[in-house]
């Protein structure tokens, strides 16, 4: 009886076949802990509505707070009122908004890092970056993607029920629209804005704009997300795509109204309500 035996010589291409086959089945099994990961990652989004010479001196008319979890994949955004009275961190009691305006105007660069702190200490979710917008500059974005389709469910800002084409000027006004509507009205615009520009981003046609969006993109858009985040959170906005974001806001039935010894018109956070909210959509 002979004693059979496969030997696999050190530089056969067997071996060599068995060594590539590892080491790609290893880098494809890192690239979805990667891309998949159930790690939540919360993005604070600011619309800064500031003249052009004032740079990104301004408040945050808009703040949308964002949770993506790759792996289910899920996206959340929660719209805070501009005119929500609140304690900002080493400023005192005044609206929300202000804390980009007040730390920028003292430290140029620091008024998002002001806003995340606020809403961090006030909403208790930890926030990992910020995505800032100009909104002077959206015009131009709008116009470098080709214009910007809207799908609107009912009459808003003079326009009628059903689908408008925007121009970048035209997309800039009704987000900057205050005529007739409060500021939970606008809330609803910039979170429409936001959906319908990210539709208008992934449709192929929109492709051909690369270079122009590139080009504008920095003019309009500054954020702290590190580069290698962006394929991950990216793929993550594909997955859910727009219609599949869970938007939010704190509406009226969340806070109540008053007047402050200034005159100033603001709203009360009610916590009892907003509470499980923030539980639902954060886990706080």
């Amino acid at each position: 009886m002979y004693d059979c035996k496969i030997s696999i010589k050190p530089h056969s291409p067997r071996r060599g076949c068995l060594r590539l086959s590892i080491i790609g089945f290893g880098i494809f099994i890192l690239t979805l802990l990667y891309l998949l990961a159930p790690i939540r990652t919360n993005i604070l989004i600011l619309g800064i509505d500031a003249r052009p010479e004032e740079g990104n001196l301004g408040r945050s008319d808009t703040m949308i707070l964002t949770t993506i979890i790759p792996s289910r994949p899920y996206v959340g955004a929660l719209s805070i009122p501009r005119d929500l009275w609140v304690t900002v961190p080493g400023y005192g009691e005044n609206r929300i908004n202000t804390a980009h305006f007040y730390a920028e105007s003292e430290h140029p660069g620091y008024g998002p890092v002001a806003a995340m702190d606020t809403v961090r200490v006030i909403f208790g979710a930890n926030i990992n970056y910020y995505i800032r917008l100009r909104f002077d500059g959206i015009q131009y974005l709008v116009d470098a993607i080709g214009g910007l389709d809207i799908d609107l469910t009912g009459p808003i800002s003079g326009y009628t029920s059903g689908k408008h084409h925007f121009t970048g000027q035209q997309a800039l006004a009704f987000i900057r629209d205050r005529t007739g509507s409060d500021d939970f009205f606008r809330m609803e615009h910039a979170q429409l804005f936001i959906k319908s520009l990210f539709r208008q981003i992934l449709k192929p046609s929109a492709w051909l704009h690369i270079p122009a969006i590139l080009f504008e993109l920095p003019k309009t858009v500054d954020t702290d997300i590190p580069i290698w985040q962006w394929p991950r959170l990216g793929l993550a906005f594909v997955r859910t795509g727009p219609n599949g974001i869970d938007s939010r806001t704190i509406n009226r039935d969340m806070v109540t109204p008053f007047t402050t010894t200034g005159g100033a018109m603001v709203l009360s956070p009610n916590w009892q309500k907003i509470n499980p909210l923030l539980m639902d959509m954060f886990g706080q």
